[in-house]
């Protein structure tokens, strides 16, 4: 298990795809609200002067030296996630979205 705050000293580091190939650098970590554990991060890809964000699930992901092996391919995303998309990235990558008891959302960025 990855704790957040053993993520957070992972930013802009290199996040590698399930094949070992460069994604692009940890930009922020999102925690589960309901667990305060790291459950998606935001990547930036691209070139430096054009950067784009894609979204990650952090499920069985890999720490090694200088970089973050995640297990899923990215989600390309424009910006920060907005709260009518969550929904969409928990399913995309199979993973159980759960509201809190006043609908917040599950997921906060860190």
């Amino acid at each position: 298990m990855i704790r957040a705050a053993d993520i957070r000293e992972w930013r802009n580091r290199s996040v590698d795809d399930p094949k070992g190939h460069k994604i692009g650098v940890l930009e922020a970590v999102y925690v589960d609200t309901t667990t305060d554990e790291p459950a998606m991060a935001t990547v930036r890809t691209g070139l430096p002067t054009r950067h784009h964000l894609a979204f990650v699930a952090l499920d069985e992901a890999i720490l090694g030296s200088g970089y973050v092996k995640v297990s899923y391919p990215p989600v390309g995303l424009d910006d920060i996630l907005p709260a009518v998309s969550e929904e969409a990235i928990f399913q995309h990558y199979d993973m159980p979205h759960q509201t809190g008891a006043g609908g917040e959302r599950q997921l906060a960025r860190h």
